[in-house]
């Protein structure tokens, strides 16, 4: 309709735009987020907390308000990547992120915990509803970009993240093994189901360069990147090597020092993308 102003709470109109938006849960007071991405794959270990927490590295580096939100619940990561060991405050059931040395800001499971290798054994419907509670109860402030490392596979949290949180993409990550190919036509799917733009295709451990001659050493396949990218309509493709010194910068918190340049491509389309409907705009 031409004149929505998309706040479906004071409009009785059956249209496509209601329906599209009816599950989407608002921010909390004072928080606004102009463009959201979510970062995922069908399957674990592919390296979606890695791409998700590079992309928000350079997102602060190119001086967008940024901010990342750690949806895998029983298996958070993005802290120790960051090297984030604290605990999150709040007051009033408002609860206050933690912050990177560089100013994003984070928001996991293992903020909340005091032992960062207590375990999250909980039924899906509450980790969904933690996962929500993420985007609705945390102060994020004034954001221009947030990120969301999702949990694998097409469940519980990663529908309703799709239903209720107002996403401008997805960034499917994947590897170069067969396996991993026909967990990626599922997420691709489950995109398409929920109608959000697919934004880019990361393609992890594509390569390792050889340190002696420069050689690009292909130990998991040949890269199935391109070919991905032309069967599924993503333009942006991108390939992130095996390198130790990524891994090294990985294990000690530091990756906010790793090079970011091969997600140039995939965060042009992020930077220029809006929220869908303009939501939040």
């Amino acid at each position: 309709m031409a004149n929505c102003t998309h706040d479906c709470s004071t409009c009785s109109s059956d249209c496509g735009t209601r329906n599209k938006q009816s599950f989407i849960k608002p921010l909390g007071k004072g928080s606004r987020v102009k463009r959201v991405i979510a970062v995922a794959s069908g399957k674990g270990g592919v390296g979606k907390s890695l791409t998700a927490s590079l992309l928000a590295v350079r997102a602060a580096a190119r001086g967008f308000k940024t901010a990342l939100l750690d949806a895998d619940i029983t298996g958070p990561s993005v802290p120790k990547l960051f090297g984030i060991h604290g605990l999150a405050t709040g007051e009033d059931g408002a609860i206050q992120p933690l912050n990177s040395k560089r100013g994003i800001k984070i928001m996991s499971m293992n903020c909340l915990l005091e032992g960062e290798e207590d375990p999250v054994v909980w039924r899906g419907a509450l980790i969904a509803g933690a996962c929500l509670q993420f985007w609705t109860d945390v102060v994020w402030g004034d954001i221009d970009i947030m990120f969301i490392d999702m949990p694998p596979g097409t469940g519980d949290v990663p529908l309703s993240v799709f239903q209720s949180i107002p996403l401008s993409g997805i960034v499917i990550v994947t590897t170069p093994q067969d396996l991993v190919e026909t967990i990626v036509g599922k997420a691709v799917n489950m995109a398409k189901l929920m109608n959000v733009p697919i934004l880019g295709l990361v393609e992890n451990m594509s390569f390792l360069k050889c340190p002696d001659c420069g050689r690009e050493i292909e130990l998991f396949g040949k890269s199935k990147a391109e070919a991905l990218g032309k069967k599924y309509g993503v333009s942006a493709v991108a390939k992130i090597p095996i390198d130790p010194a990524l891994a090294s910068l990985a294990d000690g918190g530091r990756i906010e020092e790793a090079d970011t340049d091969p997600l140039a491509g995939i965060f042009a389309k992020i930077e220029h993308s809006r929220v869908i409907g303009d939501y939040l705009k």
